[in-house]
């Protein structure tokens, strides 16, 4: 089956916080969605169908807060759909956009979010209720412990210390420092992340994503509808998704498919945009990632997923300056999540940075010479996972 290219037209990114209260919700979206709009010379009247990228509405203390935005995204009287899978909201959020224009229900699309992760309070008190309440919220189960015993499988099978964590977090400072939008971006060194707080070992404060305030808006659209108006554009060939099991204790090998050290769900969705893009060895055909990794640690299992490099070798290659930009291959240029993590747009600001990277737009975090990258999100407890192929 030949699927229509579906290309990427316009971005819109808003500079991410702890906080924007200048700005409140609606706001904050149409702040990303106008953005985007200017981006492509586009009026709302002309957009066809929105798709709303939010996660947990108690971030934002609204119930089913999508319809405060449908105004704001200009959605009354057209095609409109919200998204919600945690953390990968963002990029599936884009797949049932390029999903609409595939299936020929419309030629344009916008994909838009925004969320104030920063002004909810306590995010972890909302986000550890998503586990069962009987057999893992006890031990207890947060987003910060499930992946710190990752950590420590991965530790126990490939011999990843703690300043290979922190080698992740000054690399990716150092990229957030060359992009305006990022919420962190202090340059750090490893002794100062060494002697950060301690959350959950071998996790610290410096390892750990922010609680970010932002928006992220994209318009999609068919090729036809591209070529005809002559409108410069990047393309979509490849989406891939996969879901993992719910409860963490079947992902402790002895038996299961899964190991909590590696991710293999998300090498399948991997695969899967792989194959549709005709990609066969990532590491000689992409040339950069923005790969969902929210602390330290899951960046190097996100690389391996990527088939950037076999399982356990990524921190020796990070060691060897390989995904650092003017490396071979880099990872997170834009400084990553452990930079920014405004949750309901994070896996979509890994495509649009992407996107600006093979269209050459990513200013003084630009790698030279991008012309195909992979971006992917993680969401629920590390089980469901979309990936993208963009090329120019």
């Amino acid at each position: 089956m030949t699927i229509p290219r579906i290309g990427i037209i316009g971005i819109g990114q808003s500079a991410f916080k702890a906080k924007r209260q200048d700005s409140n919700y609606p706001e904050l979206v149409r702040e990303a969605v106008t953005l985007a709009l200017n981006d492509c010379k586009m009026e709302l009247d002309e957009i066809e169908a929105v798709v709303y990228s939010l996660a947990p509405d108690a971030l934002l203390g609204i119930t089913n807060a999508e319809r405060l935005g449908v105004d704001a995204v200009g959605a009354r009287n057209k095609r409109f759909m919200r998204i919600n899978t945690g953390g990968s909201t963002g990029i599936s959020a884009l797949a049932a956009g390029h999903s609409h224009i595939a299936a020929g229900a419309c030629d344009v699309a916008l994909v838009a979010g925004a969320d104030k992760v920063g002004e909810c309070g306590d995010s972890q008190t909302i986000l550890n209720k998503i586990w069962d309440p009987i057999y893992e919220r006890p031990l207890p189960l947060g987003t910060i412990t499930m992946l710190a015993m990752s950590a420590v499988r991965y530790m126990h099978k490939y011999g990843m210390t703690e300043e290979d964590m922190a080698r992740i977090v000054v690399k990716n400072r150092l990229h957030a420092s060359k992009n305006p939008n990022a919420h962190l971006r202090t340059p750090t060194s490893i002794e100062e992340v060494m002697a950060s707080r301690m959350i959950s070992w071998p996790i610290k404060l410096f390892d750990a994503c922010p609680q970010s305030s932002g928006g992220c808006a994209m318009v999609l659209a068919s090729e036809k509808y591209i070529k005809d108006r002559g409108l410069d554009a990047v393309w979509i060939t490849g989406v891939g998704h996969c879901a993992e099991s719910y409860y963490i204790g079947d992902r402790m090998g002895n038996g299961y498919i899964a190991d909590h050290a590696d991710a293999q769900a998300l090498g399948e969705a991997c695969q899967r945009s792989y194959r549709m893009a005709g990609i066969t060895d990532p590491t000689k055909q992409i040339d950069v990632a923005e790969m969902y990794s929210p602390f330290s640690n899951t960046e190097f299992h996100a690389i391996e997923a990527a088939g950037l490099a076999k399982l356990g070798e990524s921190p020796r290659m990070l060691r060897e300056g390989h995904f650092q930009l003017g490396g071979p291959t880099p990872v997170n240029p834009s400084g990553g999540v452990l930079c920014t993590n405004a949750i309901a747009v994070t896996a979509m600001v890994r495509v649009a940075e992407v996107a600006l990277q093979v269209w050459g737009r990513a200013g003084e975090h630009q790698v030279k010479g991008a012309r195909r990258g992979i971006a992917s999100g993680n969401g629920g407890d590390h089980q469901f996972f979309g990936t993208m192929v963009v090329e120019a």
